[in-house]
């Protein structure tokens, strides 16, 4: 443990565990704790560990403890290995056991070593002219060589996956296959700085009483991790073993968003006619029923039950649920049909408008970033320039002011949170949308909301043939 000098008064202790899964909950003797490894970081560890060369930032952690003799510090952590080591004295040691992983990770290597071989002389037998029966047989070994490979492969995983387990406050021990089943863990899962830190504090005895993880070092590819910014711990890989992790201690909650109660008059109408209509939804409300009882309150279910006579699940399109602006409903299941193939063929106009935190120099632009959801840590976004969909963005500068620039969007795909991850990208604008709890360079306040709004529909109505264009001034 490494102790705080002063040490702080009893009264500024954590008295809950604030939750690592909303980055805004970063506790002041966490932050303190932070402050003062980035400074160690940047001064001893960034050279040597290269942490400033692309591709090589990485997440790090601090846990602030306190002993059995009411002393208090923290620890400190990394996600994954860093300069090619799961274990640096001085810092939490990794959640496997050394012995069973090495007794199947160093033999199991040597056998991918030895697939990769093979599948190599076999490709470079395959021959140069036509002859379709030799290459048809060597190409059957070769599948039959990647079908072995990815078998034994799996089966390597599930060994090493089970030299990892996790304790927690009341003392009960489980197996990372264990937390997740009846799914298979993802890959990297208990390798955490979160669940690393924790694993070390009940070891020594210490109790756990905050947590904070943050970036250091160069942008991760994808875009979505900063140098000194906090974050939240991921969903996908860390919410199983961190809910076990804390059993025991007192613990806040996670944020529940999308359960905040609305006005009854909410989302209001901008225009309607026989077919269809278009209103106004207010940041923080769900487009469609989210996942449990709390989370059915929508804009869907409100139509349903304000158009009895309507049929079809009538919204047609999706916002944000931190966005707010126009959105589009259809009454009956035809229209409905009609506009979802006018956003297929891209012929319905969507305009934006937004608050970015920073100043973008040129007045306007396009951006090109592929995007695929981030399937460990959802909702998030990332880049991907190989698995992601295309996602094509617009830009153009309305004003610049204070440090922040005020732009329109005109979004020429709609991929999920394509603006958001297009705005904040080192890629893109590199100026996150302000109030973006995502993807923004600091938490926003509690009362700060998504500075995006959907300001402007343009559609040639599919009944009438008539162009319809509806706008909506934005709130900000």
């Amino acid at each position: 443990m490494i102790p705080f000098s002063p040490a702080p008064p009893l009264a500024d202790w954590p008295t809950r565990f604030p939750t690592p899964f909303d980055r805004g909950a970063v506790h002041p003797l966490a932050r303190r704790a932070a402050v003062e490894l980035m400074d160690t970081i940047e001064v001893h560890h960034a050279l040597p560990w290269r942490l400033h060369e692309p591709g090589n930032g990485k997440m790090f952690g601090v846990l602030v403890v306190a002993g059995a003799d009411s002393t208090i510090g923290y620890l400190r952590g990394f996600s994954g290995m860093v300069d090619g080591q799961w274990d640096i004295d001085g810092w939490a040691p990794p959640a496997f056991d050394r012995f069973t992983r090495d007794l199947v990770w160093v033999p199991g290597e040597a056998e991918m070593f030895d697939f990769a071989a093979k599948r190599a002389t076999l490709v470079g037998c395959l021959p140069d002219h036509l002859d379709a029966t030799e290459a048809a047989q060597i190409t059957a070994a070769i599948r039959a060589l990647d079908e072995t490979r990815t078998a034994r492969s799996r089966t390597l995983m599930r060994e090493i996956q089970d030299s990892y387990h996790f304790g927690n406050a009341l003392g009960a021990v489980r197996s990372l296959r264990s937390i997740f089943t009846p799914a298979e863990p993802p890959a990297g899962a208990g390798d955490c700085a979160a669940p690393k830190l924790l694993a070390q504090a009940y070891r020594a005895g210490l109790t756990p009483l905050a947590l904070a993880e943050f970036w250091w070092g160069a942008p991760a590819p994808t875009g979505d991790r900063r140098q000194g910014v906090f974050y939240a711990a991921c969903r996908g890989k860390c919410l199983p073993i961190l809910t076990h992790m804390l059993g025991g201690l007192s613990v806040d909650p996670p944020p529940l968003y999308g359960s905040a109660a609305l006005g009854p008059n909410e989302p209001a109408v901008v225009y309607e006619d026989d077919h269809l209509l278009v209103v106004n939804k207010p940041s923080g409300m769900l487009t469609v029923p989210g996942r449990g009882p709390t989370m059915q309150d929508c804009v869907m279910t409100r139509l349903r039950a304000r158009y009895p006579d309507a049929t079809g699940q009538m919204v047609v399109h999706r916002l944000d649920l931190d966005t707010s602006g126009l959105l589009l409903a259809a009454k009956d299941p035809i229209t409905a049909s009609a506009l979802q193939r006018l956003f297929s063929l891209r012929e319905i106009d969507k305009h934006y408008v937004a608050w970015l935190d920073g100043v973008v120099t040129d007045d306007h632009g396009h951006i090109h970033l592929p995007l695929r959801m981030d399937v460990d840590d959802r909702p998030r976004n990332i880049h991907d320039p190989v698995f992601g969909k295309p996602a094509h963005t617009e830009w153009q500068v309305m004003a610049r002011t204070d440090g922040r620039t005020r732009v329109r969007f005109t979004p020429h795909t709609g991929r999920t949170h394509q603006l958001r991850v297009h705005a904040a990208h080192p890629d893109g604008l590199d100026a996150p949308i302000v109030g973006d709890r995502l993807y923004g360079r600091t938490a926003p306040d509690e009362d700060e909301r998504l500075q995006l709004h959907a300001e402007r529909l343009a559609f040639v109505h599919p009944v009438s043939g008539a162009k319809v264009v509806v706008e909506q001034p934005a709130p900000f």
